[in-house]
C-alpha cells in the first residue's frame, strides 16, 4: 500500500492532535478524584481557617473532596517545595501567601513565580501596629519621633524572623529612618505578651490575634497596614496618613505546580471565584480587616510578582541571607 505526500501528512497532523484532544477530554472530566490543598500554616491559623472554608465551598462545587493538608515550617518554604514538586495534574494545590513571596529571595531552589502557576487570589489581610499602653505615643508619627529621639533603645518585636510580622517593622524602619532593635519571639502569642508586659515595645501583627488586647485596653493601636483604614478599628488611622506609601497586606490565593494544564487551571479560577461570590463566604472571609479578592489568573501573577520584588528589597535592607 502507498501513501500519498498529502494523505501521509493528513494522517500526521491527526496523529499529533490525539494527545491534545486527550488531554481536553481529561482536563474537562477534572476532578474525578479528592483534591489536596496544601497549606503553609498549622491548623487553627488565619490562613488555615480561611483555606478551609474555601475549600469546603469548592469541594461542593466540583463534587471532589478538597483535603486540607498542613504543612508549616520554613516561613511557608515545605509547602511551597512539597506541591512545585507534585504532579501538574491539578490534584495538588498550595495555599499561596506572602510568606511564599518573602522566600522568593531567601530560598534558591523553588520559586513560586517560577514554580507555581497562580488559579486565584482569594484574600488580603491587613496588620495593626501595636504598642504597649505605657509607651508615649499614640500616633506612628509621634513614635517615629520617640524612636528617633531614643536611638537603639526602642524595641521592636515579631513573631518570627523574616516572617511578615517582622519584615512589615523593617519596611516601616526602611521607610521613615528610625534606629530600633529586632527581638523575635517564639509565635504570636508569645511575641503579644512580652509587648502587654513591656518587655519589647512596637509590633506589627495581624489583626485577628490582636483585636481582643486592643478593646480590653491592654495595648495601644497606632495605625493599620492597609492602605485605607478598617472598619473593624474605624479610630485608627492608616500608617500610610503618617508614612505616605506605606503599606502591609497578607495574600492569600490558590497556586499549582508548574505546567498544570490550562484548562484545569481557568475551571479551578473560575470556581474560586463563583465560590467568592457567594454572600455567606464574603461576610466570613470580609471580617477583621481583609479584603475578598476576585480576578483572573494572571491577576494574581500579577500580583505575585509585585509582592516577591518588594519583599526582595527589605530582605536585602534587613540583612537576612538566603538559606
Amino acid at each position: 500500500m502507498t501513501f500519498s505526500r498529502r494523505g501521509f501528512l493528513h494522517l500526521a497532523t491527526g496523529a499529533a492532535a490525539l494527545p491534545a484532544i486527550s488531554r481536553v477530554g481529561w482536563a474537562q472530566a477534572y476532578p474525578t478524584r479528592p483534591v489536596t490543598l496544601i497549606v503553609f500554616v498549622g491548623p487553627g491559623g488565619a490562613p488555615d481557617i480561611k483555606a478551609r472554608l474555601i475549600g469546603q465551598s469548592l469541594s461542593q462545587r466540583l463534587g471532589q473532596p478538597v483535603v486540607i493538608e498542613n504543612r508549616p515550617g520554613a516561613g511557608g518554604y515545605l509547602s511551597l517545595q512539597s506541591v512545585a514538586r507534585a504532579q501538574p495534574d491539578g490534584y495538588t494545590l498550595l495555599l499561596v501567601g506572602t510568606p511564599h513571596a518573602v522566600n522568593a529571595t531567601l530560598y534558591r531552589q523553588v520559586n513560586v513565580v517560577r514554580d507555581i502557576v497562580p488559579v486565584a487570589r482569594f484574600n488580603s489581610d491587613a496588620f495593626v501596629m501595636l504598642v504597649s499602653p505605657s509607651l508615649p505615643t499614640k500616633t506612628p508619627f509621634e513614635f517615629v519621633a520617640y524612636a528617633k529621639a531614643n536611638p537603639g533603645k526602642v524595641n521592636m518585636t515579631s513573631s518570627g524572623s523574616g516572617n511578615l510580622s517582622h519584615l512589615s517593622g523593617e519596611l516601616f524602619k526602611m521607610m521613615t529612618g528610625i534606629d530600633v532593635v529586632h527581638v523575635p519571639y517564639k509565635g504570636t502569642v508569645a511575641a503579644l505578651a512580652g509587648l502587654m508586659a513591656g518587655d519589647v515595645h512596637v509590633m506589627f501583627d495581624a489583626i485577628p490575634s490582636a483585636f481582643p488586647h486592643i478593646q480590653s485596653g491592654k495595648l495601644r493601636a497606632l495605625g493599620v497596614t492597609s492602605a485605607a483604614r478598617v472598619a473593624v478599628l474605624p479610630d485608627v488611622p492608616a500608617v500610610g496618613e503618617f508614612v505616605p506609601g506605606y503599606e502591609v497586606t497578607g495574600l492569600l490565593g490558590v497556586g499549582a505546580p508548574k505546567n498544570t494544564p490550562a484548562e484545569i487551571i481557568n475551571k479551578l479560577n473560575r470556581e474560586i471565584n463563583a465560590v467568592l461570590a457567594d454572600p455567606e463566604v464574603k461576610a466570613r472571609l470580609g471580617g477583621y480587616g481583609s479584603v475578598v479578592l476576585t480576578g483572573s489568573p494572571a491577576e494574581f501573577g500579577k500580583l505575585l510578582v509585585a509582592e516577591t520584588e518588594k519583599w526582595a528589597k527589605v530582605v536585602k535592607v534587613a540583612g537576612l541571607k538566603p538559606r
